[in-house]
């Protein structure tokens, strides 16, 4: 284990009422960058993460959470002073994570064995539980309206949909292939209506109802001509990081095979524009006011800027080997 508290370089953060910062994760290595969108620069760094996978952050924005490739743990991050506190030893090697609305509970998705999510409570910093799924989880959710965390599996090829309450499995829908990344479309009651998931092999995404627990259609991304595709390093997923705008009506897809990001309207899903980015795009997400969206572009170890209205890159921002998931933190 690494000596964690003084040996971490930490770069302490001022903050205002409702910061907003842009959480980049480096993937090949072992740092974090926080992105201020007023400023589009990278204003701070966290360190001594390696491999760092999925990202959450507190409620209250006291702690960030990070899970951790090389010592299979989640890493708990001080809000203020950015330095690692605690490391959580997983069931498993873990990949992405989520957080529940009130902050009490930390989902890891574990990707190897025969896959689980394991429970981190937040008050006592110890894995309480691991809940079974359908082959290796590559990415867990929760629903926008926390009643339910989703897991999906490649392996298994499936999407768990666990209850938010009891923490236990209650129904599952399977695919053709391996279920990447998701994105949700909410009822104006704010319930799911509709789940967009990316799956292996497939450039573009399928379409689940959720209240009737079954994949109603999919969507494919312009056609790339052959001399104009990218081959290599797709991992199996030409088409990787998605997301429905803050403000529900927009949907915003990757394109890994040719660099772009692509917005289609909600709920008819009418084709919008795209944008050409980084190489490599493989997540994304959104300022609060969805006027921009952050693409983490992998091949070019960088963050494209897009303005949404225009679809254009207003800018792109440099950041660590390998960047991969993102997410916004609205820090208090």
């Amino acid at each position: 284990m690494k000596v964690i508290a003084a040996l971490l370089f930490a770069m302490p953060v001022v903050l205002g009422a409702d910061t907003v910062r842009i959480v980049q994760t480096n993937a090949a290595g072992d740092n974090i960058h926080l992105i201020d969108p007023a400023t589009n620069t990278v204003v701070a760094e966290i360190t001594g993460i390696e491999v760092n996978h999925g990202a959450a952050v507190a409620p209250d924005g006291s702690r960030f959470y990070f899970s951790d490739e090389a010592e299979h743990t989640l890493d708990v991050v001080n809000g203020k002073t950015l330095g690692v506190t605690k490391r959580i030893a997983l069931s498993g090697r873990p990949n992405n994570i989520a957080i529940s609305r009130d902050g009490r509970h930390v989902y890891v998705s574990i990707v190897s064995g025969t896959g689980a999510v394991d429970v981190i409570d937040s008050s006592s910093l110890e894995r309480v539980k691991s809940i079974p799924t359908h082959g290796g989880v590559h990415n867990t959710y929760v629903t926008p309206d926390g009643r339910f965390i989703i897991a999906g599996s490649i392996a298994g090829k499936s999407i768990t949909v666990i209850d938010g309450a009891t923490e236990e499995p209650l129904w599952s829908i399977a695919f053709d292939n391996g279920v990447r990344p998701m994105a949700f479309e909410r009822n104006p009651d704010g319930s799911t209506k509709r789940l967009f998931v990316q799956i292996s092999d497939f450039h573009g995404f399928a379409i689940v109802d959720f209240a009737q627990r079954k994949e109603v259609g999919r969507v494919k991304l312009p056609e790339v001509p052959p001399a104009e595709r990218h081959t290599e390093g797709l991992q199996g997923s030409p088409s990787h990081g998605i997301g429905v705008a803050p403000d529900g009506k927009t949907l915003w897809v990757n394109s890994k095979m040719n660099s772009h990001v692509y917005a289609y309207s909600l709920p008819d899903l009418n084709f919008v524009g795209g944008v050409h980015v980084g190489n490599h795009p493989d997540w994304l997400t959104f300022t609060p006011d969805s006027k921009r969206v952050y693409v983490a572009n992998a091949g070019s170890n960088s963050v494209s800027v897009v303005d949404t209205a225009t679809i254009q890159e207003v800018t792109t921002i440099p950041v660590g080997q390998v960047p991969k998931r993102n997410i916004t933190a609205i820090l208090p």
